[in-house]
């Protein structure tokens, strides 16, 4: 039995060149899953650190696990680099969340989508910062839909997008 393994197109290849030799600022997502280790959190939040000391605005939403450790490492950083789109308003994020978010300079807050569940304000938010961002880093399990969703979007919008899996 053969699998099919997918090759990449020589745009694609291009384009993941040009990001590699792109010197200056990026506008880089960084969304995952709620329930990530410890362990897993602090590496997102060196990476985080890492990449706004490196010049790069790190864009992200505001929920715990990944989005929670990136704010983290970003905002020690440089808090001015730092973007975070909710998918609801700040009152309808956990309670552990919303001390963490009150100090983000640049916070938008998205309260007509409240009447929504929060899996769809999260898709809706997830394509909200595809569109501002140049690259997307994913941490995500196989059975992440909405993450995998979203990373499927930014690849059709041709964003440059890496995908880190946990299982």
């Amino acid at each position: 039995m053969s699998q099919s393994v997918d090759i990449p197109t020589l745009d694609t290849l291009t384009q993941e060149l040009a990001a590699i030799q792109q010197t200056g600022s990026k506008r880089i997502a960084l969304l995952g899953s709620r329930h990530v280790p410890i362990t897993h959190q602090q590496l997102i939040e060196m990476m985080s650190y890492a990449l706004v000391l490196s010049g790069n605005r790190i864009m992200t939403s505001g929920a715990t696990g990944t989005n929670s450790a990136a704010i983290k490492g970003a905002m020690r950083a440089d808090p001015n680099l730092v973007t975070v789109i909710l998918p609801q308003s700040l009152e309808r994020q956990p309670r552990e969340s919303q001390e963490q978010l009150r100090q983000v300079i640049h916070l938008v807050e998205n309260p007509e989508n409240d009447h929504l569940s929060l899996g769809e304000a999260s898709a809706i938010c997830n394509r909200e910062i595809i569109s501002r961002c140049q690259q997307l880093i994913c941490f995500a399990f196989h059975d992440s839909h909405t993450l995998l969703h979203t990373c499927q979007e930014a690849e059709e919008q041709r964003k440059l997008v890496t995908l880190f899996y946990f299982d």
